[in-house]
């Protein structure tokens, strides 16, 4: 017969009580691999959609209200530089502002531990009943979480509020990837003119926005959820129709002028 670490004998059934314990406790360590591969998709996302479509929203209301080749490519280029910088430093706050959301809520928690021990136990029995467990296997889990004051506290930041930690990396590379990805959108819709005349460059380049932002929807609905064809077309109607608000000011303004 085995022993418990004690040193006292354990039957079957402890051994069974505690493996399951133990798995529970792992089971409430946040998946941060995960979460942070969502966010990878996120920053994508947000950075090259916006991008292309502020860009060629600009394209289109500088043709439409009359402006120049050299007017478009430097507006463009001009456009592309400083919303890359913007949207990465946007991406770098915004997740230091989630990261110190985080901390807050973990020292409110922390101290909610301290001074109200028993009501915060109850909180892990009561999520983990929710889960089915029942009995003295119920007991044993709350026990081995709430004997580790970190465990416990990870606990009720994954399990109670679905919070998780958000690491320097991350910041950083939040960023750098909102950065990186509205500037290639930028690039995917002004590219055209620089080597085609006008007409032939904006076809191109709405062709060239529409297939990206199908792509994108369409990598999003496999990735995550959702019918492929319907999410990128979701993804171009959005899009093209934000971009089309460029044409219809551009149309104002160089009618009134």
């Amino acid at each position: 017969m085995t022993a418990e670490p004690g040193g006292r004998p354990a039957t079957r059934l402890g051994r069974v009580v505690r493996t399951t314990a133990e798995r529970a406790v792992r089971r409430a360590e946040p998946p941060r691999e995960e979460h942070r591969q969502t966010n990878w998709l996120r920053d994508v996302i947000l950075g090259g959609q916006d991008g292309l479509v502020n860009i060629l929203g600009i394209i289109l209301g500088v043709i439409a209200a009359g402006g120049s080749e050299t007017v478009l490519i430097v507006a463009g280029f001009a456009a592309a530089i400083t919303e890359s910088i913007s949207m990465g430093a946007v991406g770098y706050t915004s997740s230091v502002s989630e990261r110190d959301y985080y901390l807050a809520e973990r020292a409110r928690e922390a101290a909610e531990i301290t001074a109200s021990p028993e009501a915060e136990r109850q909180e892990i029995r009561d999520i983990y009943a929710a889960k089915g467990f029942t009995g003295p296997l119920l007991e044993d889990v709350v026990s081995t979480i709430t004997a580790n004051r970190e465990t416990w506290l990870a606990t009720m930041m994954n399990e109670e509020l679905h919070l998780q930690p958000v690491g320097k990396q991350a910041i950083l590379r939040a960023a750098v990837v909102i950065g990186i990805a509205t500037l290639i959108g930028h690039l995917i819709p002004l590219v055209p003119f620089l080597f085609l005349e006008r007409t032939p460059a904006l076809i191109v380049a709405i062709a060239l926005s529409a297939g990206a932002l199908f792509a994108v929807g369409v990598y999003s609905a496999v990735t995550l959820v959702g019918d492929w064809r319907t999410s990128g077309a979701r993804m171009v109607v959005i899009g093209l129709g934000a971009a089309a608000i460029g044409f219809a000011v551009g149309r104002l303004f160089n009618a009134g002028g």
